[in-house]
């Protein structure tokens, strides 16, 4: 099957050797997002801000292969301090409705420009 790069200005220009997504079929492969405001690309202050403005770049980037956060069927959260799990977890609440995702959220040591949060997705579109 073909690849299509999605790519939008709605979310972060990548940082590194990555697309922002692949799209195979109607699978789309979303890269981990770290919090970057797309316009000034600087980190956002604060967990709970971070945690938003990651869940938003993952909604642009949705929105440009052509689908939604609904159509999220995998989900990885990546965290360096796991105090801020019920955070995470009260803001994804904001931008999904059951039935949820399928997802992991796991401690990490240390993530790009010193984010507190990345997220990473996988969509079907339908």
């Amino acid at each position: 099957m073909p690849r299509t790069v999605i790519s939008t200005d709605k979310a972060p220009a990548a940082i590194g050797t990555y697309s922002q997504a692949i799209k195979v079929g109607d699978t789309v492969y979303l890269s981990g997002q770290i919090p970057l405001d797309p316009a000034s690309m600087e980190l956002v202050e604060g967990f709970e801000a971070q945690a938003v403005q990651a869940f938003e770049n993952l909604k642009a980037v949705a929105e440009a292969a052509g689908g939604s956060l609904a159509d999220i069927v995998k989900l990885n959260i990546f965290l360096t301090d796991l105090s801020n799990f019920a955070t995470v977890n009260e803001v994804m609440s904001r931008y999904f409705q059951p039935p949820y995702p399928a997802r992991a959220a796991i401690g990490v040591a240390a993530l790009p420009k010193g984010s507190q949060v990345e997220m990473d997705a996988v969509l079907v579109l339908a």
